[in-house]
This record gives structure tokens, C-alpha cells and sequence, in this order.
């Protein structure tokens, strides 16, 4: 487990709101969390693990997720534009509602995904 500004990084964890505006979160292991309305702006989140999560409402504006695991996240209402989703994996995501505008999503998987 890690701890950033305050908050524990680890599977499971409640990060509903939380402020990561530019936060390392290289390869960090956030799998079923729920970062709903979390402010995770310019953060690197490389590698991660977000299986799962709820990241329903999120800023993710300019984030690094290249290479993240997203399948079956909930990304309803989220906010990815510039964000870096290079090699992502968004298998079974839900991205209604997401704000995709200036976002890199070159070679990620986006079977089974849902956006209206």
C-alpha cells in the first residue's frame, strides 16, 4: 500500500472526490476503487491497474493511462479529454457520457465498451 496527498492507494479503495491533480500513480493497483468525482488531472497513471473501478464523473484531463487496465470500469460522465490512452485497455468499459475530445486511443482495446 501507498500513500499519496494523503490518500491510500491500494485494490478497493474509497478515493470518492479525491484531489490527484498530477499524482504518480505509475503501475498503481486501484482495481475495483471507487475514484467517482476524484480530480486526477495530468496524473500518471502508466500501467495502472483500474479494473473495475468507478470512475464515474472523474477529471482525468491530460492523463497518462497508457498502457492502463480500464476493462469493465465505469467511466460514465468522465472527463478524458487530452488524455493519453495509448494501448489502454477499456474492454467492457462504460464510457457514457465521457468526454473524449483530444484523447489518444491509439491501439487500445475498446471491445465491448459502451459509450451513447
Amino acid at each position: 500500500m501507498t500513500t499519496v496527498n494523503g490518500y491510500e492507494i491500494r485494490p478497493g479503495a474509497d478515493l470518492v472526490g479525491a484531489d490527484l491533480n498530477e499524482a504518480d500513480l505509475n503501475e498503481a493497483d486501484l482495481g475495483e476503487a471507487d475514484l467517482s468525482w476524484a480530480h486526477l488531472n495530468w496524473a500518471n497513471l502508466s500501467g495502472a491497474n483500474l479494473r473495475g473501478a468507478n470512475l464515474n464523473w472523474a477529471n482525468l484531463g491530460g492523463a497518462n493511462l497508457v498502457g492502463a487496465d480500464l476493462s469493465g470500469a465505469d467511466l460514465s460522465g468522465a472527463n478524458l479529454s487530452r488524455a493519453n490512452l495509448i494501448e489502454a485497455n477499456l474492454i467492457g468499459a462504460n464510457l457514457d457520457g465521457a468526454n473524449l475530445s483530444g484523447a489518444d486511443l491509439s491501439g487500445a482495446d475498446l471491445t465491448r465498451a459502451r459509450r451513447t
